[in-house]
C-alpha cells in the first residue's frame, strides 16, 4: 500500500494535465460486484464493433495518428485493434509517454525523507484536516465500501481519496489497471515499429508539486472525488462505452460535476502543480509538433481528455496550420 501512496500522488496531479481531477493508480482491494456492474456488459468490444476511432493530423508528407485513451475502462474489456494495426503497417515510429516506474527501494526511501507528503502531519488523522462536511461525506461513502471505519486515516486527503475512489471503480466493473499503451507497444512489436517515449514528468517533479498544493486546492479535488464517487459512476461507465465504439461525440456531450471543474481550476493556478500541468501539456505538443515537422509516418497514444479539452493539443496543432480529422 505505502508503494501505491507514491504512485497516487504521481497519478493525481500528472491525469490533470488530461482534464481529470483525480485518476488513480493500479490495484484495489477486491470487493463484491454490484448490480451496477450489469450495464458494462454492452461496453466489451465484440462483433462488428468499430473500436475507438484515430485522429489523423497532416501536412505534405507528413502524418500523425493519434489514438486517445481513457481510464477507466472495464477490467475484462477487449478492443479491435484493426485501425491501428493498419497504421503501424506504414509506420516508423510509435510516440507515447515513458511509464511512471519506481522501484521498491526508491519507495521505502521516499517514504523515511517525503513521509510527510503522503501521510497526514503532526500524528493527526484524516478526520482533524478535512472539512467535517467533506470528511463525513467520505465517511459515508467508505463504509459502502470497505468495512474497515478507519482506512486511510492515517493517509493525507489527496492519497486517501484516491484510494476510496479505485474501491468504488472496483465495485462497478472499472479499473486503471487496463493499460492501451501496454497493448500498442506489443503491436508496435509485431509489426516491427520503433517505440519512442516522451518523459512527460519525473517523480522529483510530482514531489515537488506536492509540496506547494494548498490544503484549499486539495480539498477541492476531494469534493470533485467525491462527487464522482457518490454521483459520477455512471458516466464513467458512459464514458468507457463511448470510447469503445469510437463515439467521440457522445464522449464530448457527456457532463461533468462542477467540482470536477473546480478542482482542475485550483490545481491550475497552484504553483508547483499549475507548473507541472504545463510542462506536461507542452512536453506533448512539442513531441507531436516535432514529428510533423520532420515528415513520416507517426502513430501517438495520449489521453483523450489532453486532445478534446478546449485549448488542447488538437486545437494548438490546427493553429499550427495542420490539419486535423476526427475519426470516422
Amino acid at each position: 500500500m505505502r508503494r501505491l501512496a507514491v504512485r497516487c500522488a504521481a497519478a493525481l496531479l500528472i491525469a490533470a494535465a488530461a482534464g481529470a481531477a483525480a485518476q488513480t493508480p493500479p490495484s484495489a482491494p477486491k470487493t463484491q460486484p454490484s448490480a451496477a456492474a450489469d450495464v458494462l456488459d454492452t461496453v466489451i468490444v465484440s462483433g462488428e464493433q468499430p473500436g475507438p476511432g484515430l485522429w489523423h493530423v497532416h501536412r505534405g508528407g507528413a502524418h500523425l495518428w493519434i489514438l486517445g485513451t481513457v481510464s477507466p475502462l472495464p477490467k475484462d474489456m477487449t478492443w479491435r485493434t484493426g485501425q491501428v494495426e493498419t497504421v503501424l503497417d506504414g509506420a516508423g515510429e510509435v510516440l507515447m509517454a515513458k511509464p511512471f516506474e519506481i522501484g521498491i527501494a526508491r519507495v521505502l526511501w521516499l517514504l523515511i525523507t517525503e513521509r510527510d507528503l503522503f501521510m497526514v502531519r503532526g500524528g493527526k488523522r484524516l478526520r482533524d484536516v478535512l472539512p467535517a462536511d467533506l470528511y463525513a461525506r467520505f465517511a459515508a461513502q467508505r463504509a459502502k465500501y470497505t468495512s474497515d471505519a478507519a482506512k486511510w486515516e492515517r493517509f493525507r486527503p489527496f492519497i486517501a481519496m484516491a484510494f476510496l475512489q479505485e474501491a468504488a471503480l472496483h465495485r462497478v466493473g472499472l479499473s486503471t489497471r487496463l493499460d492501451i499503451g501496454s497493448e500498442v507497444r506489443k503491436l508496435a512489436h509485431k509489426h516491427h515499429v520503433r517505440v519512442a517515449e516522451i518523459k512527460i514528468a519525473g517523480i522529483h517533479d510530482v514531489l515537488d508539486a506536492l509540496k506547494t498544493v494548498q490544503p484549499a486546492t486539495e480539498n477541492k479535488c476531494v469534493a470533485a472525488g467525491l462527487a464522482t464517487v457518490e454521483s459520477g459512476l455512471p458516466r464513467l461507465v458512459d464514458r468507457a462505452r463511448a470510447w469503445a465504439t469510437g463515439d467521440v461525440e457522445r464522449m464530448q456531450s457527456l457532463p461533468e460535476a462542477a467540482e470536477m471543474g473546480d478542482c482542475r481550476s485550483a490545481l491550475l493556478t497552484d504553483a508547483g502543480a499549475g507548473d507541472l500541468i504545463a510542462q506536461v501539456r507542452r512536453s506533448w505538443f512539442d513531441a507531436l509538433q516535432q514529428r510533423l515537422l520532420s515528415g513520416g509516418v507517426t502513430l501517438a497514444v495520449l489521453n483523450m481528455d489532453m486532445l478534446l479539452e478546449q485549448g488542447g493539443v488538437l486545437d494548438q496543432l490546427r493553429a499550427r496550420g495542420f490539419d486535423v480529422e476526427a475519426p470516422q
